[in-house]
């Protein structure tokens, strides 16, 4: 069993399938990807039991292959070759030998059959379509506020919530809030699920900017996407996420509005001296005037003053620095609006050309 394919075609699409492919695992074969080619046509798969990316290579060839081998020793020979040779591969036994120009190599391949693929349910699901760059988009204006590693688990991913016309993408840590939502071309019933985060990670490296759309199953306890040559199916994580309409205020009257790189350099030079471990940044706020001040255990002290249009009541607030900096290090927008209801309550962070967009953060004493 033999085929042939070019280094470019087959090198960026085994890099997407092997990103999820675990170097460690118990069960050996889930460091190898399946590879099954026939009718000119490349199926590469790879799982780690809790997502699957599978990857369909159209490429001219002879020949048929079924098969498992090693993700990263596979990836590692195409990216060493020379751009644009022909790779050779030929199975035989428990070998498959992968041949370039005048290089060759001789690599242990496990049995097809005992790859462990995730099967797509397809109970009552509901199914939406949207454009790879809005999805990617979404994505990225939410995923920095996920937790990492959380008790809760249920906060280790985004909330992803059809109801009606509208689909919204939540991530929380239980300190900050992003909520992002875009409206559908039709109409749904209401379902939602906790994508978890290693999934959305990889989607978001996988979707590419253009208006090619998107297909999204969610199932019961699975979503499948669908988009390019590639199928996504990821297992969902049980448990109940947090009601976000309670954590997002309404009727914050102190507010304004500032340029978002001017306010980014002035809290990033601030940090630079505030407490390591508890990252606090006081917002004074008084006559046209915000200082950004930070303190920390050595009594050393940054202070940041920006002109800002603001004239309601004095305001001297605490919050953890990072959660600011990574909402303005995650937005494109040029002007971002701060409001505030009082010094114990939230901030929330809305940009003016886009109604959809808000980051809450909760506020801390310092």
């Amino acid at each position: 069993m033999q085929i042939k394919i070019n280094r470019e075609v087959l090198l960026k699409p085994l890099t997407n399938v092997t990103s999820i492919v675990e170097r460690r695992h118990t069960l050996p074969i889930l460091s190898n990807l399946l590879l099954e080619a026939k009718n000119n046509n490349i199926l590469l798969t790879a799982t780690d039991l809790e997502m699957q990316i599978s990857l369909n290579i159209e490429s001219k060839f002879t020949g048929e292959l079924s098969t498992t081998i090693s993700a990263k020793k596979l990836l590692d020979i195409c990216r060493s070759l020379p751009e644009s040779v022909d790779i050779d591969m030929v199975s035989n036994d428990s070998r498959i030998t992968v041949k370039a120009g005048k290089s060759r190599f001789n690599l242990q391949t496990l049995p097809a059959a005992d790859y462990p693929i995730m099967t797509k349910v397809s109970d009552n699901n509901t199914q939406i379509q949207i454009s790879q760059i809005v999805l990617k988009k979404l994505l990225k204006q939410v995923e920095f506020a996920m937790a990492q590693q959380d008790i809760r688990y249920y906060l280790n991913g985004l909330l992803i919530e059809v109801n009606e016309n509208k689909l919204n993408i939540v991530g929380t840590d239980g300190h900050r809030l992003s909520f992002t939502s875009t409206t559908l071309s039709k109409s749904y019933e209401k379902s939602e699920i906790i994508l978890p985060r290693k999934t959305v990670i990889e989607l978001i490296k996988l979707l590419n900017d253009s208006e090619e759309e998107v297909t999204i199953e969610i199932n019961a306890g699975q979503v499948n996407f669908t988009f390019s040559d590639i199928k996504l199916i990821s297992k969902v994580i049980d448990g109940k996420f947090p009601d976000y309409n309670r954590v997002i205020p309404i009727g914050h009257k102190n507010t304004f509005s500032v340029n978002r790189v001017a306010v980014l350099t002035a809290m990033q030079r601030a940090s630079i001296l505030s407490n390591e471990k508890y990252r606090g940044i006081r917002m004074v706020l008084n006559n046209n005037n915000l200082k950004l001040i930070s303190t920390n255990t050595e009594q050393e002290e940054a202070e940041e003053e920006l002109e800002v249009e603001y004239t309601k009541e004095l305001l001297d607030i605490g919050f953890n620095v990072t959660y600011l900096i990574d909402v303005l290090n995650n937005v494109s927008d040029e002007t971002i609006e701060f409001a505030f209801a009082d010094a114990n309550s939230s901030c929330l962070i809305t940009v003016p050309n886009d109604e959809n967009y808000k980051y809450v953060v909760m506020p801390m004493r310092i």
